[in-house]
C-alpha cells in the first residue's frame, strides 16, 4: 500500500505544480494585456510593474487553484489508466477509493491552506495591488511632446512640434497655446526652433525658444473699455516652464482602500457587516419617523369623512373646506405629496446602498470557504474522469478540464452576481455551483469505482444496435 500510495502521490504532484504555473502564467498575461496601456509610456521602475505584477499573481490564486486540481487530476489518474498502472493496482485487490486516499488526504491539506491563505493573505495582497493599481493608472505619461501632434499633457496648455531631432531635445517649428481660464487671457507663442531640457531636481521641464512671436488677447476693463485687446511681439529668444511634478510616481495612503469588501478578513467582514446593518436599521426607523405625520393626517381626514353626518350628506371629504380655501388646501397637499415623495426617494437609495454594501460583505465571506471545498469537489470530478477516459498527457485531459471548469465558473459567476444584485440570497449564489457539482463527483467517482464505460463510444454503439435490431424485429 505505501508503494502504491508513494507511486500515485509522485504522480499526481508533477503535473499539478506545472499546470499551475501555466495557469498563474495565463492569468497574469490576461491581466497585463488588459492594464497594457495603464503601463506602457509613464516612466515607471521597474520594480514598480514587478511589485504589481507579483500582487496580481497572488489574486489569480482564486481561479488558478481549483482549476489546476481538476486539470492535475485528470492528467493523474488518466496517465495512470492509459499505462495500466490502474488495472494492477485493481489487480492487486486495491480499489480505487484506497488508490486515492492518499491524495485525498494531501487535497484536503491544500484546500486548508487555501482557506488560511484566502483570510490572511489574499486580503493584503488585494489591498496593495488595488492601492497600486490606482496610482499606476491615475499616474500622467513621461511622452510628454511627440511630433506632428497636438499634447495636451499640461493644464491650459495645447504643444505642437513638427519635428524632433535624433538628440530629443532640438525642436523645430514649435506651436504653443495657452488658455488662461482664470483672467480670460489667452495666448499663441509660434517659435521656428527651440530645445528643451529638465531641471536637475526634475521639478520643471524647460523650452528655450528662438525666432518667434506671441500673440495675446486679453479682455479689457469691464467698466472703461469693455473691448478685447489684441497684442503681439517679437521674440529672438524667449523661455516657457512647465511644471512636471505630477508626473512622478506618487503612492496613495492605503488605509483609504481598507473599506472594500475584497480587502477584509473573516473577522473584519463580520465587524464590517454588523455595523453597516446597525446603521441600516437606523435609518430604517428614520424612514418610519419621516412617514408618520403623513399617516396621522391620513388617519384622521378618514376619520373626518367616516362622521355620521358627513356620510348621511354623501359629501366628499373636500367639499368639507370652505370654496374660498380649497385651492389653497389641494395645492398644500400636493406640495406636502412632493415633498414626502422626494424624501422617500432619497432615503430609499440610501438603504438599498447599505444593503448592496451588507451583501457584498456576506458574498466575500462565503468566498473564502468556497475557494476551499471548490478544490475538493473538482478533484472527485477529475480523478473519476481520468480513470474513465484513460487518457493522460495534455491533450484530451485539457479539453475536459477547460469544459468543466467552465461549467464551474460560469454557474459560480451567476449566483455571484446575482447575489449582489439581491435576485438570490448571498449563502445561496455563493455556494451554487458547489450544491450542483458536488452529486456529479459523488456519480463520477461510483462510476469510476464499479469500472463504468461512461465514455466508451463503442458501448454505446453496440448498445444502441441491439436497441435497432429489437426495434426491427418487432416491427
Amino acid at each position: 500500500m505505501k508503494k502504491v500510495h508513494l507511486l500515485v502521490i509522485k504522480a499526481f504532484i508533477r503535473p499539478f505544480f506545472v499546470t499551475f504555473l501555466i495557469v498563474m502564467f495565463v492569468l497574469l498575461m490576461l491581466f497585463l494585456f488588459k492594464y497594457i496601456d495603464d503601463l506602457i509610456g509613464k516612466g515607471f521602475e521597474w520594480y514598480v510593474i514587478l511589485e504589481l505584477m507579483w500582487y496580481a499573481s497572488a489574486t489569480n490564486v482564486a481561479m488558478a487553484l481549483p482549476l489546476a486540481m481538476l486539470l492535475s487530476s485528470i492528467m493523474t489518474f488518466g496517465s495512470l489508466g492509459e499505462n495500466y498502472e490502474l488495472v494492477a493496482i485493481k489487480a492487486a485487490g486495491i480499489s480505487l477509493q484506497k488508490a486515492m486516499m492518499p491524495l485525498v488526504v494531501l487535497i484536503s491539506m491544500l484546500s486548508i491552506a487555501a482557506f488560511l491563505f484566502s483570510d490572511y493573505m489574499l486580503p493584503v495582497a488585494n489591498l496593495k495591488m488595488g492601492s497600486l493599481l490606482w496610482d499606476v493608472r491615475n499616474q500622467k505619461s513621461t511622452k510628454l511632446i511627440q511630433e506632428g501632434v497636438f499634447n495636451s499633457t499640461f493644464d491650459n496648455y495645447a504643444i505642437k512640434v513638427e519635428k524632433k531631432d535624433p538628440d530629443g531635445q532640438t525642436l523645430h517649428n514649435v506651436l504653443i497655446y495657452e488658455n488662461n481660464g482664470a483672467n480670460g487671457a489667452s495666448s499663441v507663442i509660434k517659435a521656428k526652433s527651440g530645445k528643451m531640457y529638465k531641471t536637475h531636481d526634475d521639478q520643471f521641464l524647460v523650452m528655450i525658444l528662438k525666432d518667434g512671436v506671441r500673440y495675446e488677447e486679453t479682455s479689457g476693463d469691464k467698466v472703461y473699455n469693455p473691448r478685447q485687446r489684441f497684442s503681439r511681439f517679437f521674440f529672438q529668444q524667449t523661455e516657457q516652464k512647465f511644471n512636471i511634478s505630477s508626473f512622478k510616481m506618487k503612492r496613495t495612503d492605503e488605509d483609504l482602500f481598507k473599506n472594500n469588501a475584497a480587502m477584509l478578513n473573516l473577522k473584519q467582514l463580520k465587524y464590517y457587516q454588523d455595523s453597516t446593518g446597525k446603521i441600516a436599521d437606523s435609518n430604517a426607523s428614520a424612514i418610519y419617523r419621516t412617514l408618520l405625520p403623513s399617516y396621522r393626517v391620513f388617519f384622521s381626514n378618514y376619520r373626518i369623512a367616516q362622521h355620521p353626518k358627513i356620510k348621511a350628506a354623501n359629501k366628499p371629504v373636500l367639499e368639507i373646506i370652505p370654496e374660498t380655501n380649497r385651492s389653497q388646501s389641494i395645492e398644500y397637499a400636493m406640495s406636502q405629496a412632493r415633498t414626502l415623495s422626494e424624501s422617500l426617494t432619497m432615503r430609499k437609495e440610501e438603504q438599498e446602498g447599505y444593503y448592496k454594501l451588507i451583501r457584498r460583505y456576506i458574498v466575500e465571506y462565503h468566498r473564502k470557504f468556497t475557494l476551499a471545498l471548490s478544490c475538493l469537489v473538482l478533484f472527485f470530478i477529475g480523478a473519476p474522469l481520468g480513470a474513465i477516459i484513460r487518457k493522460g498527457g495534455l491533450g484530451l485531459p485539457v479539453v475536459v478540464s477547460i469544459i468543466f471548469f467552465l461549467i464551474f465558473h460560469i454557474i459560480s459567476t451567476i449566483g455571484e452576481k446575482a447575489a449582489r444584485e439581491g435576485s438570490i440570497t448571498p449563502l445561496l449564489g455563493m455556494w451554487i455551483a458547489i450544491v450542483v457539482l458536488a452529486p456529479l463527483g459523488a456519480f463520477l467517482t461510483y462510476k469510476a469505482a464499479s469500472d463504468s464505460v461512461l465514455f466508451d463510444l463503442d458501448y454505446y454503439k453496440q448498445y444502441f444496435q441491439k436497441l435497432f435490431k429489437r426495434f426491427k424485429k418487432s416491427t
